[in-house]
């Protein structure tokens, strides 16, 4: 991976799991540089990362290679606007933000930005992240693999091919984690009402979570309505389970739900 000068603008959950990330993976930390608003915030950068972490955006854009425009959706107009008179000629600008698309950015900008736009998802603060990443014609293949090895150092990437197809990534990995915490959350607390102590409870949800996701990495070759049939013998305990779940329309209800995260991204896309 190239070392380019990296400022992370808005260094938040996001961007500090990248950051960690890229130390982890051997990259200098004098290549990067963070910004918050707050000398709090910019010291437990320091603290945790011994990198460059200040309030002065201007100067950290002037300085870097890469921008990655790490604030949130509501404050981004507001912070593009501050830097106005900076140049961003030959910088590759990276969004994590989500809701706002590249031509709105470059509006926000008052100039065009070499930018790609991406969707990271919170499993990136435990380096088991999916992202999925949109550049338009105007990136170059060297970006483009930057960005995508960037990325990387959370987890798993993959490009869309339209911009339009970030809405399914947050669809179905940006919001996702919440879907599983949900279920799990609904499977803890019957397990309690079971009269499991809590910490059982909770131990016996999340373990066998994990062991089904391992299970799908480990068969690639092997379909999840296989993996899920493995486990389902004929008229069992897992059976009436699944009989009850097929009774109440799951599926139809999963796909309500991404459906309506879709929808509600394409409504932000009007917001800002």
């Amino acid at each position: 991976m190239e070392h380019r000068v990296i400022a992370f603008i808005g260094a938040g959950n996001m961007a500090r799991s990248i950051i960690s990330g890229l130390l982890q993976s051997g990259y200098p930390k004098h290549k990067i540089i963070a910004t918050n608003r707050t000398d709090e915030k910019n010291s437990a950068l320091i603290e945790a990362f011994d990198i460059d972490a200040n309030s002065d955006v201007t100067t950290s854009i002037d300085k870097a290679d890469v921008v990655v425009l790490g604030v949130k959706p509501q404050g981004m107009e507001a912070l593009l606007a501050s830097v106005g008179n900076v140049s961003f000629d030959g910088k590759l600008v990276i969004s994590i933000a989500a809701g706002i698309t590249i031509s709105r950015l470059n509006e926000m900008a008052g100039q065009s930005l070499s930018l790609i736009r991406t969707m990271p998802n919170t499993p990136a603060l435990v380096s088991e992240g999916m992202t999925g990443l949109f550049a338009p014609d105007n990136i170059s293949d060297c970006d483009r693999t930057y960005a995508a090895e960037l990325l990387s150092a959370t987890g798993k990437t993959c490009w869309v091919e339209k911009e339009e197809d970030i809405n399914g990534v947050i669809a179905a990995a940006g919001s996702a984690p919440a879907y599983f915490f949900l279920f799990m959350e609904a499977m803890e607390a019957e397990a309690r009402r079971m009269g499991f102590e809590p910490q059982t409870a909770r131990e016996l949800v999340q373990q066998s979570a994990l062991g089904a996701a391992k299970m799908v990495v480990a068969n690639p070759g092997t379909t999840l309505a296989t993996l899920r049939e493995q486990v389902t013998s004929k008229g069992g305990t897992t059976a009436e389970a699944i009989k009850v779940f097929n009774d109440k329309q799951l599926s139809e209800t999963v796909a309500t739900a991404m459906k309506a995260a879709v929808n509600r991204a394409r409504e932000m896309e009007s917001l800002f």
